[in-house]
């Protein structure tokens, strides 16, 4: 089956506002490991339809079904062929998931795109990056690819459902799936993540400009707050009793 797709993504394209904008899709290595996986699912369908063929007439005998018997070659010719359909349906979209895949690095941010159906992006910038992560399972390594997680704080699309693209805390996370050069993509983001910061970059899509300090602002913890609330009243009641005080040199001063 001849599948055609564009050649690069016009959506996360924007002339003018990215800079070194490095735009590339998952290694052949990761279409081949999806083939396995897929391959083996698909194998242990036919393995159970094959079963389901040998151990029907027992199952309607035990179920005191007799007169299903006759039906026996309807229903195994609708399961061939319900069977064959999705093996056809599910290939296709394995295909179009990895043609479909692509991801775009900056200097001041990633884009992650994906979707067969419907078309998600996910965007993070350096400034909200809090880690940068390799996952690597044993197919993977095998194939010498890997997953290159991005941690974000309330960043891209959060995906609390799925659990996916969002976790606890407010943090986000986004995959590079299957890159074959994790450990230096992992180490030029680390390296933008390094600048954006030095230099106070923002949001590339922000057109107010960079942020008068080095670091990102962030939200001060719920802890911190509660013990600045609550040295702020105690200073507040010392001042009331320092006002309040009698003034000790004026009660022993004499009258004139």
């Amino acid at each position: 089956m001849a599948i055609r797709v564009q050649e690069q993504p016009d959506t996360i394209q924007r002339p003018g506002r990215r800079r070194n904008a490095n735009v590339f899709r998952a290694a052949p290595a990761y279409y081949r490991s999806r083939q396995v996986r897929w391959g083996l699912g698909q194998l242990g369908g036919a393995v159970g339809l094959l079963a389901g063929y040998l151990l029907l007439p027992f199952w309607l005998r035990a179920l005191r079904l007799p007169f299903l018997l006759e039906y026996i070659p309807l229903m195994e010719a609708l399961a061939g062929v319900g069977f064959l359909l999705q093996l056809s349906v599910s290939y296709t979209v394995l295909r179009l998931d990895y043609e479909l895949r692509w991801y775009l690095v900056s200097d001041r941010g990633l884009r992650i795109r994906e979707g067969v159906l419907s078309t998600r992006e996910q965007t993070m910038t350096f400034a909200n990056v809090q880690h940068v992560g390799i996952r690597q399972g044993p197919l993977q390594r095998l194939l010498g690819i890997a997953d290159l997680e991005v941690w974000t704080a309330g960043g891209g699309e959060a995906k609390g459902d799925t659990g996916e693209h969002s976790h606890d805390g407010g943090l986000h996370v986004g995959y590079l799936r299957g890159v074959d050069d994790a450990a230096e993509l992992r180490t030029s983001i680390l390296d933008h993540l390094r600048r954006s910061r030095d230099s106070g970059l923002g949001d590339p899509d922000d057109e107010q400009g960079p942020l008068p300090s080095g670091e990102a602002t962030r939200p001060a913890p719920p802890r911190l707050l509660e013990a600045a609330s609550e040295l702020l009243r105690e200073v507040r009641l010392l001042r009331q009793e320092a006002t309040r005080a009698p003034n000790p040199q004026r009660a022993d001063t004499p009258p004139g």
